[in-house]
């Protein structure tokens, strides 16, 4: 098929062949020649409109009782130009003989090269059986081509598959435990590989860091692209363990040089100290964090930067909180608010929030779940983004 739309699409639909009794024809082409059935439908008036094809090419044969009497009918047995191409004539020749197809003459050269015989239908239409040098080269070249194209998409996906599990490895693989906090995280990508990023960071002397972005695109460039910033949190945190604001610079920085120049990264970051049940955090142009206190009040912990990557010279100012018993945080990207129902509205914070007071009893890892199997519910259409949460729940200690 032509992808370039210069031109309306156009190929030989169909040739009707004029048959006395269509059951005892269609048998003929579907047991016989090993064609395959198109189509067996009513048509109005009463009519039976039947269609078979070969095993390859686009165009097929209407198997057509008419009427008796009529001049349609006068022209069954009488078909002759219809010509079938093989690259081995030879060999469809020996296995319809041995199905009882009729042969005009065996199978021989004509003065123009290749191979070609003739050979009748049981109402006694005559068809060509066509071999050509040039053709046959054609059909072994196109069969290349494809057997080529698959094994690159067979290479292609083995090494998706490789690339999925390598940045599964980059999730979080243990949870520091914490004595007043307890925490869960999920990504669900929609893809094989996606550009969204949480992480559980032991920033030492009872402290964790929550963290959780999402990067700009979608595919192999956002997984790269997710892969170097938490690279980039990682690596820096061993730096600047006691200076988060440094520390996000110092991110900021590596990120805006080893990306492209419109490439970059919304970031939630959170330190939690488990003694003094402080949060403090920034929230680098990302979706406001939640935080639902333990007598339903509800605050938001909103950006206090821009995104990072986009400039070389970058700052960000540090927000403070406190986690008691009973409260609950919650963490995500686009991917959980920006799901969309049949009526084309999205799940939104709203819904996210009432899903969390609702459901405030659970663990954080039984409340994620309850979320995700909500937002399949509401959204039950193929994922398109990345759907990522963080769930931190206040405890005493």
């Amino acid at each position: 098929m032509r992808l370039d739309r210069q031109a309306p699409y156009l190929r030989i639909f169909c040739s009707t062949v004029f048959v006395r009794d269509q059951d005892r024809s269609l048998r003929f082409y579907l047991d016989q020649l090993g064609f395959s059935l198109v189509t067996d439908n009513r048509i109005e008036g009463g009519g039976r409109w039947i269609a078979v094809a070969p095993p390859d090419g686009a165009g097929f044969l209407a198997l057509v009782t008419p009427e008796s009497g009529s001049e349609d009918y006068g022209l069954i047995g009488k078909a002759k130009d219809l010509v079938f191409i093989t690259e081995d004539v030879n060999a469809i020749y020996d296995e319809w003989r041995k199905r009882g197809v009729h042969f005009r003459h065996p199978p021989q050269p004509p003065t123009w090269g290749g191979m070609i015989t003739s050979f009748e239908d049981v109402d006694g239409n005559t068809f060509a059986l066509v071999g050509w040098d040039e053709v046959s080269r054609e059909i072994e070249a196109q069969r290349r081509a494809v057997a080529e194209k698959l094994e690159s998409e067979r290479r292609a996906a083995q090494e998706m598959e490789i690339a999925k599990q390598v940045q599964a490895r980059l999730f979080p693989q243990t949870l520091p435990p914490l004595r007043t906090l307890d925490y869960a995280g999920l990504c669900i990508q929609a893809h094989q590989v996606g550009g969204d990023y949480y992480d559980f960071l032991n920033l030492g002397r009872d402290r964790l860091g929550l963290v959780i972005g999402d990067v700009s695109g979608k595919g192999i460039a956002a997984a790269l692209m997710m892969a170097n910033l938490q690279a980039n949190l990682r690596s820096q945190c061993a730096i600047a363990i006691d200076h988060p604001r440094g520390l996000l610079r110092s991110v900021n920085r590596l990120f805006y040089e080893n990306t492209t120049e419109n490439a970059y990264a919304t970031l939630f970051f959170a330190e939690y100290d488990d003694s003094a049940k402080r949060l403090r955090y920034a929230n680098c142009g990302h979706l406001s964090a939640l935080l639902l206190r333990s007598d339903g009040a509800l605050e938001r912990l909103d950006s206090t930067s821009t995104v990072l990557g986009l400039f070389n010279e970058w700052d960000c100012r540090m927000g403070e909180s406190r986690l008691f018993a009973g409260d609950t945080l919650a963490l995500y990207t686009d991917g959980v608010t920006e799901s969309f129902n049949d009526a084309g509205e999205e799940f939104g914070e709203e819904r996210l929030v009432e899903a969390l007071r609702r459901r405030r009893g659970l663990s954080p890892q039984a409340l994620i779940a309850a979320i995700v199997a909500e937002l399949r519910r509401f959204s039950p259409y193929e994922q398109s983004d990345d759907i990522t949460l963080i769930i931190a729940k206040g405890r005493g200690g």
